[in-house]
C-alpha cells in the first residue's frame, strides 16, 4: 500500500511541476486555477470510467469497493492527468504568447479529446481488468 501511496505522491509532483512550467509566463492565481480545475475535472472523469468499469463487478462489501475505488481512482486521475493537462497548459500558455490563435488552439483541443475518449475507452477496459485482478488475490487468501 505504501508503494501504491508513493507513486501516486510522485505522479502529482510531476503532473504539477510539468503543467506549472508549461504554463510559462502566465500569472501565478491563473496557473493555480489552471492546476486545481485540471485536476478536479480528470477526477470525475475518472470516478466516471471507474464507475462504468465496475458495473459488472461484484464487491464482497462495500468497504472493500470503497477501499478499490479510492486507490484506482487516485493513481488513474493522477495518470490522466499527466496525459492531458500539461499539453493543454502549453497551448494555453501558446495563446497567451499570441503564437496560436484561438481556432487553433480549438482544433488542437477537439484533436486530443478524440484522443483521451479513445484512450479512456482503453482504460475502462484496464480498470475492469484491474478490479477482478484485485479480486482473484483478495479471494485467494
Amino acid at each position: 500500500m505504501v508503494f501504491f501511496i508513493l507513486i501516486t505522491i510522485v505522479i502529482y509532483v510531476i503532473s504539477i511541476i510539468w503543467t506549472w512550467k508549461n504554463l510559462g509566463e502566465i500569472e501565478k492565481s491563473k496557473k493555480i486555477a489552471v492546476i486545481t480545475i485540471g485536476f478536479i475535472l480528470i477526477y470525475i472523469i475518472t470516478l466516471a470510467i471507474f464507475s462504468i468499469s465496475k458495473y459488472s463487478i461484484k464487491y464482497m462489501n462495500s468497504s472493500m469497493e470503497k477501499d478499490v475505488k479510492n486507490i484506482i481512482v487516485a493513481i488513474f486521475t493522477g495518470v490522466n492527468y499527466l496525459i492531458m493537462i500539461p499539453y493543454i497548459s502549453k497551448q494555453l500558455d501558446k495563446i497567451h504568447e499570441g503564437t496560436i490563435d484561438k481556432q487553433e488552439f480549438a482544433i488542437k483541443m477537439l484533436s486530443i479529446s478524440i484522443i483521451f475518449v479513445g484512450f479512456m475507452l482503453f482504460e475502462c477496459n484496464y480498470m475492469k481488468n484491474t478490479q477482478v485482478g484485485i479480486l482473484k488475490i483478495f479471494n485467494s487468501k
